[in-house]
């Protein structure tokens, strides 16, 4: 069950190693600590191999790409796969230029995440191996909606099956696979698009759902979406008339702080394919 992977959480506060966009650092290590877990951020090349050392799990997000964090991100995640430890990448604006482009198939081809979490145009740019899309957002045309959900499943199983990650595209309808088995996961609020570093937030919450439950890394990882989405919602109905997307987004974190497992059991809007 989902809610047993967040009370596991709450039992082991897994360390986490984020390599992480600078936007969001600071709104990723707070989630991470309100989920039950504890960051580490560090991203220098000499330093980041040793932390991923006494960390149990590695958060690569290249949403803040540059030349200086690249050799980091590849020695952080040769430590990791050596020690066996659980690898997320988020390939953050993944078709937007050649050098996410780039990094972030040959992150995912020599790391092996696993898990890959982004948003529907930036999985189809890493299957397609190129692409395009709007920024660090996903392309409206490329949205899984009811019309197409068949086919996206099948997508993501495919590409699941291709790498041997667990993927998890988020976005109005969030689908997480293995290969076999597609939660298809319904939780969430549209106006969490207005936020900068949602997406950010959940791969370092997964990453540390994902360390904590070693034996169910696809229940662990559809766990994380779930909880975001529903920490969305949780938050929304907490807004009042004069609240914004700054009040919104501390309103997020405090949700995850205050849920576990019975009040994610209870709210969690899903199915398995």
């Amino acid at each position: 069950m989902l809610s047993n992977c967040f009370d596991e959480l709450r039992k082991r506060s897994a360390l986490v190693h984020n390599i992480t966009n600078y936007v969001t650092v600071n709104d990723v290590a707070n989630i991470i600590l309100a989920c039950g877990a504890s960051p580490i951020m560090a991203d220098d090349p000499e330093d980041a191999e040793e932390i991923t050392a006494i960390c149990g799990g590695l958060n690569i997000n290249i949403g803040t790409l540059n030349q200086r964090t690249i050799p980091g991100m590849f020695a952080a995640g040769r430590k990791a796969k050596e020690l066996g430890h659980p690898i997320l990448l988020d390939p953050v604006g993944a078709g937007a230029s050649s050098l996410r482009t780039n990094t972030a198939v040959d992150l995912m081809k020599e790391l092996h995440p696993t898990v890959i979490r982004g948003n529907i145009s930036e999985i189809k740019t890493l299957i397609q191996g190129s692409g395009t899309t709007q920024g660090v957002d996903a392309d409206v045309a490329d949205a899984i909606t009811e019309d197409n959900l068949d086919e996206g499943i099948e997508m993501v199983k495919a590409f699941a099956r291709s790498t041997g990650s667990i993927v998890a595209v988020t976005g109005a309808i969030d689908l997480v696979s293995d290969g076999n088995q597609c939660y298809v996961i319904r939780n969430g609020r549209p106006e969490m698009g207005k936020i900068t570093g949602t997406g950010c937030q959940l791969s370092g919450m997964m990453t540390a759902f994902v360390t904590a439950n070693p034996e169910n890394p696809l229940e662990a990882a559809a766990a994380s979406v779930s909880a975001m989405g529903l920490a969305g919602e949780i938050a929304w109905s907490h807004m009042s008339k004069f609240d914004g997307n700054a009040t919104y987004r501390n309103r997020i974190i405090d949700a995850i702080y205050n849920m576990d497992g019975k009040i994610l059991s209870e709210g969690a809007k899903y199915e398995i394919r």
